[in-house]
């Protein structure tokens, strides 16, 4: 998995600081037990990444730092957000499509 040095710089800050960690980590598991599908779960979990790189920006020094840089223009936090999903909720069976005799 290639991360950018955006998703890069939050999964290293998550994992040195614990109770970020838990927090990501029960946010990830919430998140995948609201919603069956992966790619919507991916999808808001990027979403509420990239807030969280906005938030941190004006208060912790790596982050604050990589705006003062490169500014704070958008950037996908997609690839962290499906690392996650396969890292701490793991693969989901996939839902069956009904058969016509369903119907």
């Amino acid at each position: 998995m290639s991360l950018n040095r955006c998703e890069q710089l939050v999964s290293d800050y998550v994992e040195q600081n614990p109770e970020e960690h838990r927090f990501w980590f029960e946010k990830v598991r919430a998140l995948a037990a609201e919603e069956r599908d992966d790619h919507v779960v991916a999808t808001r979990l990027a979403e509420e990444l990239w807030y969280y790189v906005e938030e941190r920006a004006a208060v912790a020094s790596p982050f604050r730092d990589m705006a003062e840089q490169q500014g704070l223009r958008r950037i996908s936090m997609k690839n962290l957000a499906e690392h996650w999903l396969r890292l701490w909720v793991g693969p989901r069976p996939k839902r069956k499509k009904p058969s016509a005799a369903e119907f």
